[in-house]
């Protein structure tokens, strides 16, 4: 029942930066994990980054730690996935996703709320 909508992906060259967002409807009221997830094309959707929205609590996938940082906006119906050091193993669409539940791994399968996506590409 959350409607989510990502923005902020570009392309950009290896070694840079970019910052993504997903601003959620009725963010304030909503308990839960929200998560990013990235999809190339011909494979399957993986987990970047989550956080529970109750605590501020994080996780990331081994991958990206220490080049990603997901955070919540000061405004509370927004989420924001800070990317450095971007690799291009790093490209694809970026999703954020919501799920009624505590944070548990990254199955795709867990979260019934999705956003569109947003396109990061990133050249060698």
């Amino acid at each position: 029942s959350v409607l989510l909508v990502e923005c902020g992906g570009g392309s950009v060259q290896a070694g840079g930066s970019l910052r993504i967002s997903c601003t959620a409807s009725q963010y304030d009221i909503y308990r839960g994990c929200m998560t990013w997830f990235r999809q190339a094309p011909g494979k399957e959707r993986e987990g970047v980054a989550s956080i529970f929205t109750m605590t501020g609590t994080t996780d990331y996938v081994d991958r990206v730690k220490g080049r990603f940082t997901i955070s919540q906006g000061d405004a509370k119906n927004a989420m924001y996935l800070q990317m450095d050091n971007l690799k291009p193993e790093d490209s694809g669409m970026y999703y954020c996703a919501a799920a009624a539940r505590a944070c548990s791994g990254f199955s795709a399968a867990d979260f019934g709320s999705w956003g569109q996506g947003t396109q990061v590409n990133v050249s060698s």
